[in-house]
């Protein structure tokens, strides 16, 4: 009985154990299954996963933008220039008479005169006695001129009578000359005593203002002694400092701009080009005429270096935003957009400015659309969805 009972136990040990080798061989199995089967299928979907999400990118546009289309325009054509604001022509008035003591000096600077108006007065006490004494020496000579005129016209009448001798009668009308070319001399000499009296009173010798004062009340002034200085007219003109090679441009009466120390511009006409140009600076002057009342609202004064521009005329040229205009590396570019919303960067040569648009002189045909803003976010061959034209694109 203890025999059976222990083979029976034996087998059913290797029952159990081959139930369980069976069911070690199944998961081996299926564990194969998953190595070899599965991981191609998960390869498969993460190879494909970017290429998808490429193609979807691409597609999805980057930025929504306007644009603008560059458009032929006539733009003025100028130079700019800086240059001193001067007296149109300023008169030196100085003494007449000299050994004079100076009596009174009516003006100051800044003050406007008319022309003949009194500026200063030297002492005239010296100047009228000599004007009067001139005077009675005139008068003595005139006195004298009538005896000898009377002398002269009887020797005539006696010599004619053979009553005179021809050598006293000569003597008589050689008094008669003698007398008269007296009178004369006198009369220039009163003539010059009474002008230098006059030149006693220093007088403006045209409308305008005083820039300048030497005189001095009690000095005593020479003659030709500088002592005021004149703005005649009140005009004053912009000497325009402009270089070489834009100087054969500049003509007469075309139209300039100055800017004031404020910032208001006073429009102007060019009077004339100097025909020389300086050997240093290699810059030419042009002679601006500035409107008395314009330069005077401008608080233009002798003196100030102010910047402005002479107009030459007008050119054609393309026109875009500021905006559409994108500085990279110290080039200019610009995105053109295609038709399936694609763009591509080109670079452009700019010019002029004028408010907030700009001069594109190269690199840039006419009529094809140009990313108005937001050029900066983009790069070539970006994707954009365009919105609509910027009420902007004429220039």
């Amino acid at each position: 009985m203890k025999n059976m009972h222990t083979l029976r136990s034996a087998a059913g040990r290797r029952h159990a154990g081959a139930w369980w080798a069976l069911g070690l061989m199944a998961v081996l199995a299926l564990s194969a299954c998953g190595r070899g089967g599965a991981p191609d299928g998960a390869a498969a979907s993460a190879a494909s996963a970017p290429a998808t999400a490429a193609a979807s990118g691409a597609a999805r546009p980057l930025l929504t933008v306007e644009t603008v289309t560059a458009q032929a325009a006539r733009w003025g054509v100028s130079v700019s220039a800086h240059g001193v604001v001067a007296p149109w022509q300023e008169a030196v008035i100085g003494a007449e008479v000299g050994g004079l003591r100076l009596d009174t000096v009516a003006v100051n600077v800044g003050d406007s005169v008319r022309r003949g108006q009194v500026l200063a007065t030297l002492r005239q006490d010296s100047l009228g006695a000599d004007v009067a004494a001139t005077r009675a020496s005139l008068l003595e000579a005139e006195a004298l001129l009538g005896e000898a005129r009377a002398n002269a016209e009887r020797a005539r009448t006696l010599i004619k009578a053979d009553a005179m001798s021809s050598q006293e009668a000569q003597r008589a009308l050689t008094a008669e000359q003698t007398a008269r070319a007296r009178v004369d001399v006198l009369k220039a000499q009163l003539a010059s005593t009474e002008l230098r009296l006059s030149q006693s009173r220093v007088l403006a010798p045209d409308d305008g203002v005083i820039s300048g004062r030497q005189a001095t009340a009690g000095a005593v002034v020479q003659a030709g002694q500088e002592l005021f200085r004149l703005i005649r007219q009140h005009r004053l003109e912009w000497r325009a400092e402009v270089a070489a090679t834009d100087l054969h441009r500049v003509k007469p009466d075309q139209v300039a701009e100055v800017t004031g120390p404020s910032g208001q511009k006073v429009e102007a006409r060019v009077r004339m080009v100097a025909p020389t140009v300086d050997a240093a600076t290699r810059n030419g002057l042009v002679y601006v005429d500035l409107p008395v009342s314009a330069a005077q609202a401008a608080a233009l004064k002798a003196g100030m270096f102010v910047p402005g521009r002479i107009d030459l005329g007008a050119s054609q040229g393309l026109t875009l935003p500021q905006t559409a205009v994108l500085l990279r590396d110290g080039f200019s570019y610009v995105f053109t957009v295609d038709a399936s919303g694609k763009v591509q960067q080109r670079k452009v040569r700019t010019g002029r400015r004028t408010g907030d648009r700009v001069e594109v002189v190269d690199g840039l045909p006419a009529g094809v659309a140009v990313v108005a803003t937001g050029a900066g976010f983009l790069s070539d061959g970006d994707t954009v969805r365009v919105r609509a034209a910027a009420a902007g694109a004429r220039p």
